[in-house]
């Protein structure tokens, strides 16, 4: 009888001895925890707990890519599927609805969200690890604190970013999205596109 053994699941590098998925997912967590200092939780996806030390603005990819090559610099960038995470200042997404209005997006239909307080994103590998297919990968990656000083720059309200414009003032960086989401809903309307149908652009790494 011929006894087929299935391949082994992908393991970070720093796990040795191929160790299974649920090692590799754990030491995924350990890297966002003891390199950034950032919470996570459960194991299959890993996830990074929002409104503690970032919260995440949520974005077609095809309006985050025209945003990102607006904006420049930004705090860490991640990609899930045809969704983009921009993450920015803890606070900001309690902050959003009153700055759309201010910035007259208010009333108008844009496929932005926030996650703030409370929720929670899929983590990407660390970077320079693989992930299986179709997981969420950094565009942009967050620097470990010991490789710079202090927290990775995210976006706020607070002025031009947090240390001589490593990252954009938060006020900047909505009114650029929410402008990119509004033209590629315009496109999808003329098109005929869903929603799920963006076009996949290259993104310039910074």
């Amino acid at each position: 009888m011929t006894l087929t053994v299935p391949p082994p699941r992908v393991a970070f590098p720093a796990e040795r001895g191929g160790r299974a998925d649920g090692a590799s997912r754990s030491a995924c967590a350990r890297w966002y925890e003891q390199e950034l200092g950032w919470a996570t939780a459960g194991s299959a996806p890993v996830r990074l707990l929002t409104g503690l030390r970032f919260d995440a603005l949520v974005v077609p990819a095809d309006a985050g890519h025209a945003a990102l090559r607006r904006v420049g610099r930004t705090g860490p960038v991640a990609l899930t599927g045809r969704r983009m995470s921009l993450l920015v200042a803890p606070g900001s997404a309690d902050e959003l609805p009153g700055l759309l209005d201010w910035l007259e997006w208010g009333g108008v239909v844009l496929a932005l969200t926030a996650v703030g307080s409370g929720g929670r994103i899929t983590a990407p590998p660390p970077p320079g690890r693989p992930g299986p297919p179709g997981a969420a990968v950094w565009l942009r990656p967050p620097c470990p604190t010991h490789e710079q000083e202090g927290e990775p720059v995210f976006p706020g309200l607070s002025g031009f970013g947090s240390r001589g414009g490593d990252a954009p003032d938060l006020i900047r960086l909505v009114d650029a999205v929410a402008t990119e989401c509004h033209r590629a809903r315009l496109t999808r309307a003329r098109t005929g596109m869903s929603p799920d149908e963006t076009a996949d652009q290259p993104l310039a790494f910074s």
